[in-house]
């Protein structure tokens, strides 16, 4: 069965575990788990200076508060959104989270992944 013809509840518990291992590694700086699940095309862009970059640049993807709940879903040709209400340990404030998951051969990938 296709991930966009899950139910919002199956999706969730596929993208949780996804989103806690990216919360937990960015916060860690840790490029080789952050990327474990990344599909081949978002490993293209997020190469390591990349990310190494922006964990350097942006104080908030590397405090995320671990444990935060998935809003829902949203469903577009092959891909669904899940969106999280994501907080930081040192930024005051709601942040939105944002996992695109897709297929890749038989496995779901990360296909997009923010914060903002």
């Amino acid at each position: 069965m296709s991930i966009v013809d899950k139910s919002d509840e199956e999706i969730i518990k596929i993208a949780d575990p996804i989103w806690d291992n990216m919360v937990r590694c960015s916060n860690m700086k840790d490029y080789g788990g952050f990327t474990r699940d990344l599909s081949s095309q978002m490993l293209y862009g997020a190469n390591e200076v990349e990310l190494g970059k922006q964990w350097a640049s942006n104080k908030l993807i590397s405090s995320l508060k671990e444990g935060c709940k998935a809003i829902g879903c949203l469903r577009r040709g092959l891909y669904v959104t899940v969106i999280y209400k994501q907080n930081s340990t040192e930024i005051p404030g709601d942040f939105l989270g944002r996992l695109v998951l897709g297929e890749e051969g038989d496995e779901v990938k990360v296909f997009g992944a923010t914060i903002f």
